[in-house]
């Protein structure tokens, strides 16, 4: 698996103290390295056009102490197992191996903390709030130990009295969402395997397979993976699964459960063409454990040679190295379930630098609205807007247009639970009064809401709105009042507000390509490459090159 050590050694996290010798080795070694593609297809590929990734299938495994891990060799194949003793690099053969964790006392208590700086519902937010932390000279980390974090950077504070001194500083500069997650640890997690009818303690694992392919069992659910697999500590002490993988053997088990088994064949090679643009941008989101990418919805739905279809594979091979591009740089191939009638721009869901080429477009081929006479963001346009159900290339999908009533109770309970979350003083409110949309985006998005309470104002901005509220499906919405009218002692009707309807559209985030919009454009004859310039005006399709930047950093730096 030369491919694959190549793929890990020449990561971001790895080559950031080699500097530009060291990446200058490994794209030499990179161009000149070829694989065969492990897509059950005939072909061979450069490994430029068919990088492996490392993927974390099972993520924090250990929460629980009592899960267990199957990994099982194919009919008529075995695994190779390979791991240290001493020091000393060992290789085990088994059909199959038990993985397992269990605590183990520490002699005496431990303190264990780190310094969270921000928390946020996505990576896009998470990584500008970091950004921004660096600019002021406080060196940070992105962390997913549920939701995203921030962290100060726990090598450049590593004792307590450093920890507390920044903590302290930091609010006396204002910044009241810092804080410091601290606790007194008495046990350790450790993993363990059962191959052979011995068991070993280990935390670190590497699994292989002659045909390529291992079989994942957990909680009921079985999986297979192309590739190889490992097994390794992160941050949060306990482990994650990751799969090593070539990049379109991967996009096996992504295409088919993005876009749908049913969807029309260029619907699928658009979806194909960003899955693999998406992965290869997004490859330092897990720097901080040591791997990639997830298999969940922070990343791309990724479910391993499990429910493969015809049609994906021949996208994937008809498409094959093929990325979308702006300015030599991969874009940023960001999509969603369903817009709602119009795409929204990158800064509204997240903070940091607009793209060009992702901007608010109509999801309409009859032009059903000109935003330039009627932007979004005034609310008698934005009502007119969402009222309209004709026309669009969504139209007939089940959430294009819907409207969720939610009690003041039911509200007040979900911005406790938030701010509970976010260690925020205001988090024992006992009533939220009123709600109040401060500000839309040109796209209709809300940006800000403001929420009245017996604690004072909380103000909401973008998309921690739909992390902290449970009844809107997107940031496309608007306030209804819902009153109930009971009399007085006199008899006369009193209206009393009891809670608010969100009346909206949309699934999701709303940037970029809308994947039920996709679903009606290729059934209009539309070819893939049409349906890309349709969402991201001003890409283009190229093939993935040595001469490519995979992510530019805003502060400078790029990622090949």
């Amino acid at each position: 698996m030369q491919i694959i050590a190549l793929a890990r050694d020449c990561s971001p996290l790895t080559l950031g103290s080699q500097g530009r010798e060291g990446a200058r080795r490994c794209k030499v070694a990179l161009l000149g390295l070829s694989l065969t593609v492990g897509l059950g297809l005939p072909g061979v590929a450069r490994a430029a056009a068919n990088p492996a990734i490392e993927v974390g299938v099972v993520q924090r495994f250990g929460e629980n102490p009592q899960s267990r891990l199957v990994l099982e060799a194919l009919p008529g194949d075995r695994l190779s197992l390979s791991f240290t003793t001493k020091g000393q690099p060992q290789t085990l053969i088994t059909p199959r191996v038990v993985v397992g964790t269990a605590p183990v006392p520490l002699p005496q208590a431990d303190l264990q903390e780190r310094v969270v700086l921000s928390q946020h519902r996505s990576f896009e937010s998470a990584e500008h709030s970091a950004q921004e932390w660096r600019q002021r000279g406080i060196q940070a980390e992105i962390a997913q130990p549920q939701s995203w974090q921030v962290w100060a950077n726990r090598q450049a504070y590593p004792t307590p009295l450093l920890r507390r001194l920044l903590v302290s500083n930091l609010k006396a500069q204002g910044f009241a969402g810092v804080y410091l997650d601290s606790q007194v640890i008495t046990q350790v997690s450790s993993s363990f395997f059962e191959a052979n009818g011995n068991r070993y303690h280990r935390d670190r694992l590497s699994l292989a397979s002659r045909q390529g392919q291992i079989r994942v069992l957990q909680a009921g659910e079985t999986r297979v993976y192309g590739g190889t697999l490992r097994l390794q500590p992160n941050a949060y002490g306990t482990f994650t699964l990751v799969n090593q993988v070539p990049i379109e053997t991967y996009l096996r088990g992504v295409v088919p459960h993005e876009i749908g088994p049913g969807a029309p064949r260029a619907a699928i090679s658009a979806q194909t063409i960003l899955a693999r643009t998406y992965a290869l941008r997004n490859l330092r989101r897990f720097a901080i454990d040591q791997y990639q990418l997830c298999a969940d919805t922070q990343c791309q739905v990724y479910r391993g040679l499990g429910g493969t279809t015809q049609g994906a594979d021949q996208a994937i091979q008809l498409t094959r190295g093929q990325v979308l591009v702006y300015h030599n740089e991969l874009a940023d191939a960001l999509y969603s379930s369903t817009t709602g009638g119009v795409t929204a721009a990158f800064s509204d869901l997240w903070n940091g630098r607009d793209r060009p080429y992702l901007k608010p477009v109509v999801d309409s081929v009859r032009g059903i609205w000109n935003l330039a006479r009627q932007p979004l963001n005034l609310e008698p346009s934005f009502k007119a807007f969402i009222a309209l159900r004709q026309g669009f290339n969504e139209e007939g999908w089940k959430l294009f247009r819907w409207r969720y009533d939610s009690t003041l109770a039911a509200i007040t309970a979900d911005l406790r639970q938030f701010l509970q979350s976010q260690q925020d003083p205001r988090a024992d409110l006992q009533q939220v009064a009123r709600m109040a949309v401060a500000r839309r985006s040109l796209s209709g998005r809300v940006q800000t809401l403001d929420i009245e309470t017996d604690r004072g104002q909380v103000r909401l901005e973008k998309d921690e709105i739909v992390r902290a509220l449970s009844a809107p499906r997107s940031l496309l919405f608007y306030l209804e009042p819902m009153y109930q009218e009971p009399a007085n002692s006199s008899g006369t009707p009193t209206a009393t507000l009891i809670g608010y309807s969100f009346v909206g559209g949309g699934w999701g985030h709303g940037v970029g390509l809308s994947q039920t919009g996709a679903y009606r454009l290729a059934n209009l004859g539309w070819s893939y490459p049409r349906i890309l310039q349709f969402y991201y005006p001003g890409t283009a399709l190229q093939p993935i090159r040595s001469d490519l930047t995979f992510w530019r950093d805003p502060l400078g730096s790029a990622s090949k």
